[in-house]
């Protein structure tokens, strides 16, 4: 039997824990980024799905609305992301990147290009490909129970 280090979940979350401290670490030895690591995870998420509302970018951010509200106040301060009524429902509202939000945008991935190398380093091309499409398949899998159970409740 594998010990309880050596079980999936808890090797996952080591290496995403690991993942997210080395970030953190390049972020703030990186003084011209000025920017948190949660506002950072905020824009990144809104360059994937520009045009989400604050509850759904909460939800895939896995923070309170009242936390992520503050922290959009600050970049909408800083002139990274404006919000825009939603014209479907006039309580909401869509999120949406600025261009000044662009160099903060590449350095990040800079430093993701950089992080990913070093993760990766000792696997070849084919491990890495396999890893990928394990994963993709392993969130589809977990999103997939995520919605059932949402819909067994409703």
């Amino acid at each position: 039997m594998k010990t309880s280090e050596e079980r999936l979940g808890f090797l996952v979350t080591d290496v995403a824990r690991l993942l997210r401290q080395a970030f953190t670490q390049q972020l703030q030895a990186d003084a011209g980024a000025g920017l948190t690591v949660a506002q950072v995870r905020a824009l990144v998420q809104l360059a994937r799905q520009e045009g989400l509302r604050q509850v759904d970018l909460a939800e895939h951010l896995d923070i309170q609305p009242i936390t992520l509200a503050r922290l959009l106040d600050s970049l909408q301060e800083e002139g990274l992301i404006e919000r825009r009524a939603d014209p479907h429902d006039r309580r909401a509202y869509q999120l949406y990147l600025t261009a000044a939000a662009t160099p903060y945008l590449e350095e990040v991935r800079r430093h993701g290009e950089f992080l990913q190398q070093a993760a990766l380093r000792g696997l070849d091309a084919t491990q890495v490909a396999v890893l990928h499409s394990a994963l993709i398949q392993m969130r589809a899998n977990l999103a997939q129970m995520r919605q059932h159970s949402r819909e067994d409740v409703s």
